[in-house]
């Protein structure tokens, strides 16, 4: 039987084909090539700016502010994040510039919840006093720049 009598659709040939068709047996592995495209823990700078959406000397600065983000070092000197690096970036990024917290306020506010991160499960009523002080500081912050917008209309008086 040819590849020519059997319907393209039907075919176990392709355009890379001997012209044999396919046995569909399985090649030994180590597993090794799926665990690292499954289980990649490490990222490199350029990987995590881009996912972030940061430059890489803004994430290089972040680590001498925030002494809680730490890469590791890869033999070859590059940082290499782990993934609890990654969420601590996506942390600091929301602080500063959704919330609108300063570095040194970032700082203290994740010194002061460093567990509150890893333990999701704190209860529905603990959940509830992050969201209003978090609606709270959100209010407060769009008050402020309301009234310097006021006091920019009337400065121009």
């Amino acid at each position: 039987m040819t590849n020519e009598c059997i319907p393209l659709l039907q075919s176990h040939a392709n355009c890379y084909d001997s012209g044999v068709p396919r046995q569909d047996i399985p090649m030994p592995t180590n597993g090794t090539a799926a665990q690292v495209a499954t289980e990649k823990k490490l990222y490199r700078i350029g990987e995590l700016s881009r996912l972030a959406d940061l430059k890489p000397f803004v994430l290089r600065y972040w680590e001498t502010e925030f002494p809680m983000l730490e890469p590791v070092k890869s033999p070859s000197g590059h940082r290499l994040y782990r993934q609890e690096d990654v969420d601590m970036v996506f942390r600091i990024k929301r602080l500063l510039y959704d919330e609108g917290f300063t570095i040194a306020g970032a700082r203290r506010f994740l010194r002061e919840h460093e567990g509150n991160f890893e333990s999701e499960s704190t209860g529905a009523s603990h959940a509830a006093e992050g969201a209003t002080q978090l609606l709270s500081r959100k209010m407060l912050l769009d008050l402020r720049d309301t009234l310097r917008a006021f006091l920019t209309l009337l400065e121009r008086r």
